[in-house]
């Protein structure tokens, strides 16, 4: 009698664990960054990003995804119309039925933002920093690029604190499963507390917006800039920085991150372009921070 106790138990278990594994994703996003028009051949042409982005955005509609976020650096050499103009038309592209959300980078606003850059970018690209609820996510799309350098642009750099910390009250009360923070520079890359390197957003200005993030109970925060993938963590923040559309860096891939949102956790993987599956609710690749 024990034994057969024992025994369904254990089928009890068995059941309930495979049918968490098999859980479906309640929706599914892609992730890409740095399309960067020109940075194969500093600015000679941009033959290698057009076939790079009309491939991802050609795969992107095949999988139709909910909906594409692009974490910035669009083109390489700040201003050039032609580089704009390619990237324009190509994400013109994408599947009318799947939002695109994109994000200033360092390449699209200048290393030191100025005004009249901010202005030109929003003239072309949209707002530089906003939020979106789509699929159960609450994202708030941030220019880095203020964080890092703003010392020609503070009171953009002022205007958009203010308005992150009111969003992240909103957010806080929203409705959304989870609370998911994009921008191109990385938070960090390796641990919260990293010295200041060209990749990241500085000690000082980190520490006090990860604070912030984890009040309002963010857990994920997605970034390129990097042209390679990295995961790192700090308390419950998981940072995921994602390699390039375009050029790779190091040990890097081209390719796109897919993301599966679950309802208590967001599971992703990034896929080199030789390697993207077939459909997107790919079988979970065990804890969410695993597949760089």
């Amino acid at each position: 009698m024990n034994m057969s106790r024992t025994l369904f138990a254990l089928a009890t278990l068995l059941a309930t664990t495979t049918a968490v594994a098999q859980q479906p994703a309640e929706a599914v996003f892609v992730q890409i960054a740095d399309p960067q028009f020109g940075m194969f051949t500093e600015d000679a042409d941009f033959v290698q990003e057009t076939a790079n982005f009309e491939f991802a955005i050609a795969n992107i509609n095949r999988l139709k995804p909910a909906f594409v976020v692009i974490c910035g650096d669009l083109i390489n050499k700040p201003g050039d119309g032609a580089q704009r103009d390619e990237y324009l038309r190509i994400s013109a592209q994408l599947d009318p039925a799947i939002r695109l959300y994109a994000a200033a980078g360092n390449h699209d606003v200048g290393n030191a933002p100025t005004p009249e850059s901010l202005r030109e970018y929003r003239e072309h690209f949209g707002p530089d920093y906003y939020s979106f609820e789509d699929s159960g996510i609450y994202g708030i799309v941030l220019n880095s690029s203020l964080l890092v350098a703003p010392q020609a642009v503070s009171a953009d750099a002022d205007a958009q604190e203010r308005w992150l910390i009111a969003e992240l009250e909103k957010a806080r009360r929203s409705d959304a499963r989870h609370i998911v923070v994009f921008q191109h520079y990385s938070w960090f890359i390796e641990h919260a507390d990293e010295p200041d390197m060209y990749f990241n957003i500085p000690l000082e200005t980190r520490r006090r917006y990860l604070a912030l993030f984890r009040d309002a109970g963010v857990r994920y925060l997605f970034s390129g800039h990097y042209h390679r993938n990295a995961l790192a963590s700090d308390g419950p923040l998981e940072m995921i920085t994602s390699g390039p559309v375009g050029k790779p860096l190091g040990d890097g891939a081209s390719g796109l991150r897919v993301v599966r949102v679950m309802h208590d956790r967001l599971e992703h993987q990034y896929f080199p372009f030789g390697n993207i599956p077939n459909a997107l609710d790919v079988p979970a690749q065990g804890p969410a921070r695993s597949g760089l």
